[in-house]
């Protein structure tokens, strides 16, 4: 085996794309949390179905892992030219910036829709808001997601556990760059055939297996020991792969055999919940699980090198509009509720026009405001654009939404 991985060239176009196909997903599974039935998010549709917890319930068991190994990819990329503290200075501006921004900012209409419908918040925006970024006076607990600490980030504590992960990378730099995180890296990228299918499963079951039971999903970024503990072993896969050829070319080499064990693995994995009299666990259960995250993973990475990996027209547009689109999306679902429900339009065209409603938000707020003043961009993770410059599109950027917020999170299983 070489010592010195051949590396990709500075554009990942694939993983861009994937990103930005992948938001396009967030959308649609965030309107959906309206109307799966038995979830908890901040409202619920009276056109609540069963149906939806299991599309869901698959789509939720790789998602998230996707847009952190995502991420590691970049890391992987930016570390070759920063050092510890450029990357702790730039990542620290652009995630840590926009959180604070949107706390104040955008996610304050969640909370209010969420506590006026649920009747421990007296209608009137302006009052709330005032009471809200004051934070001194507390809340009846259940009145919205969070409101024990008396300000939330909802759907953006994929920001903060970014920033966590990114942080511990950047701090223990020379120990990735040392002989034996040199090591590590050359084992991992080295995995061909049914090695790269299996093991790296295996460090997602153990987690999964000594903590899952005893720390249940919070997203409140203290204590979610387990989470943390699958996402920041995939941030570490995406940080190691970003910069290796082989890999990639045997996952894309892969991507069908991968299609068909992650296929089968979901298929055994529901059959096993559904023929079980309340929720299965144990062992099998898990590494179901943990297999079916992984293959999922890597089919989604080895067609996307394969399919995705060329300069779309769109792809430059794409990349800029992300982050604007994660911070405003699930606002503008909520308004939208609140705009659509009165109509009584039933369950077929309101989540329709909720959906175009909220893409079109999006569009219009992140292109005819936010990305034409540099005063906005930076609150919404963008690089200030030099006179006369089109901001360069960077690579691959960091954001993807996630699942809902400071509360509970939909069933990972």
């Amino acid at each position: 085996m070489s010592t010195t991985p051949a590396t990709l060239p500075d554009r990942r176009h694939d993983i861009d794309a994937l990103r930005a196909l992948a938001f396009l997903l967030v959308i649609l599974y965030h309107v959906a949390m309206y109307y799966v039935a038995d979830w908890p998010w901040h409202l619920k549709s009276p056109h609540a179905a069963e149906w939806l917890q299991w599309p869901m319930r698959v789509l939720n068991l790789w998602r998230m892992d996707l847009v952190f190994l995502i991420s590691g990819v970049s890391l992987g990329f930016l570390s070759r030219s920063q050092g510890t503290w450029g990357l702790l200075r730039g990542r620290g501006m652009r995630l840590m910036l926009p959180l604070a921004f949107g706390m104040a900012v955008i996610v304050p209409y969640q909370a209010y829709a969420q506590g006026v419908a649920s009747g421990l918040v007296a209608p009137g925006f302006g009052a709330f808001l005032l009471r809200y970024l004051s934070m001194s006076d507390p809340w009846p607990k259940a009145a919205f997601d969070g409101a024990e600490f008396g300000i939330t980030w909802n759907h953006l504590w994929y920001l903060p556990y970014l920033f966590t992960y990114t942080a511990l990378v950047a701090l223990t730099l020379p120990l990735w760059k040392s002989p034996a995180g040199l090591w590590m890296r050359r084992r991992f990228n080295g995995l061909r055939g049914w090695k790269l299918l299996l093991l790296p499963a295996l460090p997602l079951l153990v987690w999964t297996m000594l903590l899952a039971r005893h720390f249940p999903p919070t997203h409140n970024l203290i204590r979610d020991f387990h989470l943390h503990s699958i996402y920041f072993t995939v941030f570490l896969y995406g940080y190691w792969m970003g910069v290796d050829t082989g890999v990639w070319r045997e996952l894309e080499r892969l991507r069908r055999v991968s299609l068909a064990l992650a296929a089968a693995a979901i298929t055994a994995f529901i059959l096993l919940r559904l023929g079980a009299k309340g929720p299965p666990s144990g062992m099998l259960m898990d590494s179901l699980r943990m297999l079916y995250l992984w293959l999922a993973v890597a089919t989604i990475l080895g067609h996307g090198h394969r399919h995705l990996n060329r300069p779309w027209p769109w792809l430059r547009w794409a990349n800029e509009s992300v982050y604007p689109w994660y911070v405003l999306h699930q606002t503008l679902i909520i308004a939208g509720v609140a705009l659509l429900a009165p109509l009584a339009l039933g369950p077929v065209l309101e989540p329709a026009l909720l959906v175009a409603l909220t893409i079109v938000g999006c569009w219009l707020l992140t292109d005819g405001l936010i990305r034409r003043f540099n005063w906005l961009r930076p609150l919404f993770g963008l690089k200030r654009r030099r006179a006369g410059v089109e901001a360069a599109v960077t690579l691959p950027a960091e954001a993807l939404p996630p699942e809902p917020g400071w509360h509970s999170p939909s069933p990972r299983a």
